[in-house]
């Protein structure tokens, strides 16, 4: 992949840019193999999963700065001033159209930048997400709600100039520092989610719900825990940190109980729309991953896809528990590596890298351990 801001210097995020896409699958492959080192038989390991090389984003994070009627989208220098990426080759074909006509609808309805070193202005971040079925959710990020009428004006425009577009809402962040996003958010549009139609299952996605980067490759992570699933058939499964459903409701088939733990109420409402849409046996609780195994039946297959800071405490009651079978989706070999290190008497039978972010060093790693 060739990249002009990077080649001019403006963009360092693509830390392996340059570098052959070969290159880089094979470099990744090395790195997690000798990361995760003895607790993953060299046997174990199934063929990487590849991305495509460019045009595989189906997000955009764009720092906002500049000035008003004139604003950068992409991201903020060392200090704070901002650097527009609105033509960067890592989005999907539709969200790189979308993003540079967004650009001109914030220049054009007189939003104001928010200028991190002076603290002043309004508008922080927008948030863009692209569905397979060519659809747009729009998240702008204001300091305060001032701003709110502006932005509700804007919808219309949006409609007219993205047809796709069926989600837009304004998060309100009035802190000064760097978080994306803050707790307050209003829907602007009918609709308040956006159908994520993967392997034939629409995933629902609220305004803070967490989706993979890739789509493509989240269908790969999926279809990959079914598998594994109809190998192992289990009667009973667990998910935890299950987010919008897409392991579990992936995994739900006829006799066996799906029940998917998710500490994000927004998430866990996603995931039933989903289930009820298909007709799915899968049920969704809120509630914490770690506590629910305690004094609850061991299911015969257990699935976690964690935050980057892996399962921690979890993986001591996993290891103390009768729970069987084990399948972890990891974003931080790291951790999962330390995760491993906390669970002996679960051995890996079958792991593959995913390579959901690339131009980077970061992938998806998927292990399936047995009790032994």
């Amino acid at each position: 992949m060739q990249c002009d801001y990077f080649d001019a210097g403006a963009c360092r995020s693509c830390t392996l840019m340059g570098t052959g896409y070969a290159a880089q699958l094979a470099a990744k492959s090395a790195r997690v193999r000798a990361l995760l080192g003895p607790a993953v038989p060299p046997s174990a390991w199934l063929p990487p999963q590849a991305n495509a090389e460019s045009g595989f984003r189906n997000r955009a994070k764009l720092a906002v700065g500049g000035r008003r009627g004139a604003p950068t989208l992409g991201i903020l220098d060392p200090l704070g001033r901002g650097v527009d990426l609105r033509h960067c080759g890592l989005h999907e074909p539709g969200l790189a159209q979308a993003v540079p006509v967004v650009a001109g609808l914030v220049a054009a309805c007189g939003l104001t930048p928010y200028d991190v070193p002076a603290r002043q202005g309004e508008l922080k971040h927008v948030l863009l997400t692209w569905s397979p079925d060519a659809e747009l959710m729009a998240r702008f990020v204001l300091r305060s709600p001032g701003q709110l009428p502006r932005v509700r004006e804007l919808v219309p425009a949006l409609h007219a100039a993205v047809p796709g577009t069926r989600v837009v809402s304004v998060n309100v962040q009035p802190e000064h520092k760097a978080v994306l996003e803050g707790p307050e958010e209003i829907v602007l549009t009918e609709a308040d989610t956006l159908p994520m139609r993967v392997n034939g299952i629409r995933l629902h996605l609220r305004t803070r719900s967490f989706f993979q980067t890739s789509t493509a490759v989240a269908a790969a992570l999926y279809r990959q825990a079914r598998d594994w699933a109809e190998e192992i058939r289990p009667s009973t499964v667990l998910d935890l940190y299950c987010g919008v459903g897409g392991f579990a409701l992936h995994l739900a088939g006829p006799g066996r109980q799906v029940v998917g733990i998710e500490v994000s109420p927004e998430a866990v409402l996603s995931a039933r729309t989903s289930a009820r849409e298909l007709g799915a046996a899968a049920t969704f609780e809120v509630g914490d991953a770690t506590a629910y195994l305690r004094d609850r039946p061991a299911p015969d297959l257990v699935v976690v896809n964690p935050p980057r800071r892996g399962v921690g405490p979890l993986a001591d009651r996993l290891e103390a528990s009768a729970v069987e079978h084990l399948v972890y989706s990891s974003c931080s070999p790291a951790s999962l590596a330390a995760d491993l290190r906390r669970m002996p008497s679960l051995r890996v039978e079958r792991a593959r890298l995913f390579d959901m972010f690339p131009q980077t060093d970061h992938c998806e790693v998927m292990v399936r351990l047995r009790r032994v």
